[in-house]
């Protein structure tokens, strides 16, 4: 039997990155086994194709406003360069590799919609996780910088949050659990960052379990389109409500095939709460090792249904179970009265019951040849999960003496030029002061030259700012001290150019943001 970590996270199929391949393969079944003369016969309503595309006008027309376009800026990651211990030489080859290879903060584009009149937004954790900077841009072109106000990995679910200084429009998070199969669904979202795309289809199933999701992650199927870029998007019924939040797709190509999946509204309303509340998702834990019950295990036991969640392992000696007197081998049949399907589901049931409360466990306990009844109270635990919030939260901002974190000066960190800096960029007979490193989050980042690339890079040589010559971090600093929102800057900069061989002036231009 595959041992199962209670609630143990494993890698999704997402639609920013394709990771793997899934195929569905189905047999032919009968879908009733009624005879043909007793099944009922429901009422059929004939609607014209002119008034189904006016409701999907309608629709789409409602629900678009509070749909939102999602541009990620990756972290830009360290070079890491192994050398043969010569320290001396170490920072001279590591310049050189940062040189010849510059590091590239990464980008993506995903969706999200608005829930909250005020800013909140939800949408896939995968689109804005490792994010230094995420851009949210409305339906009217207006873009803001969003904060990351927390994120669930177990859902793949982040709560973004934007300051538009006026009320915004937001979508209702619906009853996910009244949705049918056959029931008429929209997708809205930015696939391939086409903002504002809407695509139809039916729900072709619920509660649908992928090879890649979490114990948390039941889908609902559907063949409405959903491609890289719609991840976080919502999905909508003909109300107009919220029943899903596109996460997944199953692909032979890494595009649509015919088969996405959404999260539940419900589920996500839950984690929205959650993390509003707490700044993370608390969840119930048991401390155990897992595995379900099968057909084989029910007929060697003597049970009468494959049902059940056996206890493999005690995870945690002092955690909940142990504490009630639970041991390997016990099968776990019923949660408060709820009967367990098997490992995922009681998973499930107890990660939905609030850390701390005492709940009634049912089990079967081998004893000599026979399996006794027993029942045990429970005080949960909590589930550990990992504290996920951004970089820009109030949270993490301060240190442990309080006090507030300075940023360098315009997102640059800029060095004195050295003889070894003046060799390793070929800046020779240069003055200024090395851009070093350049943070992906601020608006420096953003400022681009006439060619519309980046203006500014690691390597480049800053040597006046707003007509006054530097060359040392003292008289740079004390220039942008002064600077304030609104304040013009023009930096001359040199840097050298390996197809022309030689060193390049250049203006950068900029507003301080």
């Amino acid at each position: 039997m595959n041992k199962v970590y209670e609630g143990s996270g494993r890698s999704f199929l997402t639609l920013k990155l394709v990771l793997a391949l899934f195929v569905f393969v189905g047999g032919a079944g009968l879908i009733n086994a009624q005879p043909p003369e007793t099944i009922q016969k429901t009422k059929s309503v004939t609607i014209s194709p002119e008034q189904l595309s006016a409701s999907f006008a309608e629709v789409a027309k409602n629900v678009e406003p509070a749909v939102v376009n999602i541009d990620t800026k990756g972290k830009v990651p360290d070079i890491k360069v192994q050398g043969n211990g010569a320290e001396e030489d170490s920072d001279d080859v590591l310049e050189f590799f940062r040189r010849r290879l510059p590091r590239r903060p990464s980008y993506a584009v995903g969706s999200g919609f608005i829930v909250e009149r005020t800013g909140y937004i939800l949408t896939n954790y995968h689109v804005v996780e490792d994010a230094a900077k995420i851009t949210v841009r409305l339906q009217t072109r207006e873009e803001f910088i969003a904060k990351l106000v927390g994120a669930d990995k177990e859902t793949d679910l982040a709560v973004l949050k934007i300051d538009a200084g006026r009320n915004l429009p937001f979508l209702k998070l619906g009853d996910s659990d009244k949705i049918r199969i056959g029931d008429w669904v929209l997708a809205i979202g930015s696939p391939f960052g086409l903002a504002q795309t809407v695509t139809a289809g039916i729900v072709s199933q619920t509660k649908r379990e992928t090879p890649y999701a979490t114990a948390f992650q039941k889908f609902i199927q559907t063949d409405a389109a959903i491609n890289r870029g719609n991840s976080g998007g919502p999905l909508v019924n003909m109300d107009g409500q919220v029943i899903g939040v596109n996460s997944q797709i199953a692909t032979s190509t890494g595009d649509y095939n015919g088969i996405g999946f959404a999260l539940p509204a419900n589920e996500a309303a839950y984690v929205y709460n959650q993390i509003l509340q707490n700044g993370k998702v608390k969840r119930g834990y048991l401390g155990v090792y897992l595995d379900s019950v099968k057909k084989e295990f029910a007929e060697v036991y003597g049970l009468n249904s494959p049902k059940g969640a056996i206890i493999t392992e005690i995870r945690n000696t002092e955690g909940a179970a142990a504490k009630a007197g639970l041991k390997r081998n016990d099968i776990i049949i019923s949660v408060e009265n709820k009967v367990v399907e098997n490992a995922q589901d009681l998973i499930a049931k107890v990660a939905s019951i609030t850390p701390g409360r005492n709940i009634k466990v049912d089990v079967l306990r081998e004893v000599g040849e026979s399996l006794q009844r027993k029942t045990f109270n429970v005080r949960l635990d909590e589930r550990p999960t990992d504290d996920i919030l951004g970089d820009n939260d109030s949270r993490r901002k301060l240190p442990i003496n309080g006090k507030e974190v300075k940023t360098v000066p315009l997102g640059l960190t800029l060095a004195e030029l050295t003889p070894q800096l003046s060799r390793t960029y070929r800046l020779r007979g240069e003055k200024g002061l090395l851009i070093r490193k350049i943070d992906p989050a601020s608006f420096i980042a953003d400022v681009k030259n006439s060619n519309g690339g980046s203006a500014l890079s690691e390597g480049d040589l800053i040597q006046r700012i707003n007509r006054v010559p530097v060359s040392d971090l003292k008289t740079f600093n004390e220039i942008v001290s002064k600077l304030e929102k609104g304040s013009a800057v023009v930096l001359h900069i040199a840097s050298y150019d390996r197809r022309s061989r030689r060193i390049v002036p250049s203006v950068v231009q900029f507003t301080v943001q």
